[in-house]
């Protein structure tokens, strides 16, 4: 194992061995990326000169839900905590934003909300959920997740099972040109970008020494206090970090789509993230976007083949699990990395 190596006591050196190796990980999954982004691209501009608004939309949805699955592979890929409750703070950011462009019809506005709400219940929610491990901390995030579904269907201020309708579109100004969020190829790019961003930051953040006491805080929790760091303080930043990821993706979900559900929270919506990761790759970051594409494709698809999809879509789950365990990075990042070496091994 070389996790539990990655640091060292502060104010000591790192093995370069380790280092190289993990550096070498992540500058394959930037590659990876990088192939992603120019594969939307010409997605993008298929779309357009075929002018096919549906799959436009299905592919900004796809985004979106990458960036939950994102949020689920920082917990789960680098500090080892499965959430099943992810959709909480997805579903968060999606109503928080819904009610905020229903008031002040203001892209910023509502993303500026999203993230501060997002920090404060992550914050609360992760002195409660880490104060577990294991199958209880699963169980635990679950339970949230399932107290905040039910007190929102059961408001009537915020539609009750009916969910939040009539949200405005919104025009989002980059300063350099505006995109109207209810144009198919417009959005899209944008949240292409958006996207791209916040795996950027994700990327920075665990490529730095945070990140790297993460990977042994996976490997070994009891030995990461001899190395000078919290244990605690470390899983609740991991935990609010991916809050903030999943909130900002679910707030560009009604923009999308001019209404939220109660459905955005329920577990189906965290259990389908979970699967995206394990599809994509646990612990890469770019499997996350590559999962979430496939599996939101493989849902419409399959959707308008049979009622049945989620028999199909528990079944590539389990062939995952048993013949590609890595998952699809799994497979396909190693190749990388010995373009990356220049062919040795």
């Amino acid at each position: 194992m070389v996790d539990i190596n990655v640091v060292e006591a502060k104010g000591t050196a790192r093995p370069k061995r380790v280092i190289d190796r993990l550096g070498l990980a992540m500058r394959a999954s930037h590659v990876l990326v990088a192939l992603f982004v120019v594969a939307a691209l010409i997605f993008a501009a298929v779309g357009v000169i075929q002018d096919d608004r549906f799959f436009l939309r299905l592919g900004t949805e796809a985004l979106i839900f990458a960036g939950l699955a994102l949020s689920v592979d920082i917990l789960l890929g680098y500090t080892g905590l499965l959430s099943l409750g992810q959709a909480l703070y997805f579903g968060l950011g999606a109503y928080v934003s819904a009610v905020v462009l229903k008031e002040v019809p203001s892209f910023w506005a509502a993303m500026a909300a999203a993230l501060v709400v997002a920090l404060v219940i992550g914050f609360l929610a992760g002195l409660i959920a880490n104060r577990v491990r294991g199958v209880y901390f699963a169980l635990v995030t679950f339970g949230l997740a399932q107290v905040a579904a039910r007190a929102v269907y059961n408001t009537r201020s915020l539609g009750a099972s009916d969910g939040l309708i009539g949200v405005p579109v919104v025009p989002i100004d980059l300063g350099v040109i505006t995109v109207m969020s209810n144009s198919p190829a417009g959005f899209f790019l944008f949240t292409l970008g958006f996207i791209v961003v916040l795996y950027a930051v994700c990327a920075y953040l665990l490529d730095t020494p945070f990140g790297r006491v993460l990977l042994a805080l996976r490997a070994n929790e009891r030995r990461v206090p001899s190395l000078g760091y919290s244990t605690r303080n470390l899983r609740l930043s991991a935990y609010v970090l991916a809050a903030v990821i999943a909130s900002l993706s679910g707030a560009l979900y009604p923009m999308l789509r001019g209404f939220v559900s109660p459905e955005l929270l329920f577990f189906t919506t965290s259990g389908n993230a979970v699967i995206t990761v394990v599809i994509g790759g646990v612990g890469t970051l770019a499997g996350a976007l590559y999962g979430g594409v496939i599996l939101t494709v493989l849902k419409s698809v399959i959707g308008s083949l049979t009622e049945h999809h989620l028999i199909v879509i528990g079944l590539l789950f389990m062939a995952t699990v048993i013949f590609l365990p890595k998952g699809i990075m799994g497979v396909v990042r190693p190749l990388i990395e010995r373009m990356l070496r220049g062919g040795k091994r």
